[in-house]
């Protein structure tokens, strides 16, 4: 998405340690009606794969996924990273380890809120290595429903984990795919 690579040119920050700080726009402060642009083209992408429910990660995933439910229509269910007292029940779990914060933590969904009669796209901002979008899709596996396909804002394709789930037949759409950054020079290189 050329307008998401502008942005990402224009108010992105490049740290050491491969860090790109969007926060401006993506993850901290939100860029409303930019997102929602951003929303219009995940649901064009998947609108014909008879999504009913969008799954996300706390917290940063949260804001772009109500937005895309927004666009289908449907329901956002977000897998919080601790369990609190307001989770009654079961609930499925899977493990994750964030690449950003340097931890392992439990995500886990109330069994109240997927089920096997659920085709789900899982959507979150980043894609570095994986862990996240693979500890979603383990619980939508866990609960019997369907994987559409998971839809990403960015991703560092140098990180190879979208390229290793698009190996194992995930359908991994993501809007902008760094292919490289400098972090002495604030360089961003996209995918072609």
């Amino acid at each position: 998405m050329y307008l998401l690579e502008q942005k990402i040119l224009s108010e992105g920050e490049v740290y050491e340690g491969n860090i790109l700080k969007v926060d401006g726009f993506l993850n901290h402060r939100i860029d409303v009606p930019f997102m929602k642009e951003v929303a219009k083209e995940f649901h064009r992408l998947f609108m014909e794969d008879g999504v009913n429910k969008i799954l996300t990660i706390e917290a940063s995933g949260i804001a772009i996924g109500a937005l895309v439910a927004e666009e289908f229509g449907c329901p956002l269910v977000f897998a919080k990273k601790t369990k609190t007292k307001n989770i009654a029940g079961d609930v499925y779990t899977s493990k994750v380890e964030s690449f950003t914060h340097g931890t392992t933590y439990d995500i886990l969904v109330s069994k109240r809120f997927l089920d096997k009669n659920d085709k789900i796209l899982i959507v979150d901002d980043f894609l570095a290595v994986g862990n996240a979008l693979n500890g979603l899709i383990e619980l939508v596996e866990k609960s019997g429903a369907t994987l559409a396909g998971c839809g990403v804002a960015i991703e560092k394709g140098f990180q190879h984990g979208g390229d290793k789930l698009r190996e194992k037949g995930v359908k991994i759409e993501s809007l902008a795919i760094v292919e490289s950054m400098d972090h002495e020079t604030g360089q961003v290189y996209f995918r072609k």
